[in-house]
């Protein structure tokens, strides 16, 4: 009987253990995207300042808009990548900005115009981490770039043995 209780005990404790383990990762993860995409305490507290007004009143010549696109989470396919990715976190972190895009747009203001006023607002917050995240897309591609020509250099060579071994083969 003690031996059973034991097991039980043993087992829902290390399945416990898995999940809170799985758990841990996900927040780690999810840490990591946040501050990726710049999403800081100091963002979150400035974007709860704004109002309708900060939007309303704020001047950027309109531009000409003919069907824009959106992803299934409402946010602009003309923003950058990092800057899509960006707008969905914060909008999931900061109910308010999302209540105020809720009321502005379209109503008061098109998408495209709130998302660069947004943008334009939180610059001095979040242009190092767009300008890290494009450094490191770079380095990405230069990688990339280098893996291909290794592997065809690596290709090239092994065909010149083959030639030369073939061509000095007896026959």
């Amino acid at each position: 009987m003690y031996s059973w209780f034991r097991r039980t005990l043993s087992r829902s404790s290390s399945s416990n253990d898995n999940e809170n383990t799985q758990k841990l990762e996900t927040s780690i993860n999810s840490n990591r995207d946040e501050e990726f995409y710049g999403v800081t305490r100091q963002l979150i507290e400035f974007i709860k300042s704004f109002n309708l007004d900060t939007f309303k009143n704020f001047s950027i010549p309109e531009e000409e808009n003919g069907g824009t696109q959106t992803t299934s989470s409402g946010v602009r396919v003309d923003l950058s990548e990092w800057q899509q990715q960006h707008a969905t976190i914060i909008l999931s972190k900061v109910k308010e900005l999302s209540q105020l895009r809720y009321m502005l747009c379209p109503r008061h203001m098109k998408e495209r115009q709130f998302w660069r006023i947004y943008f334009s607002l939180v610059k001095s917050y979040v242009t190092e981490y767009e300008l890290q995240a494009i450094r490191l897309d770079k380095l990405r591609k230069i990688a990339t770039e280098n893996e291909k020509v290794s592997d065809t250099n690596g290709i090239e060579l092994e065909m010149t043995e083959a030639k030369q071994s073939s061509s000095s083969a007896p026959t």
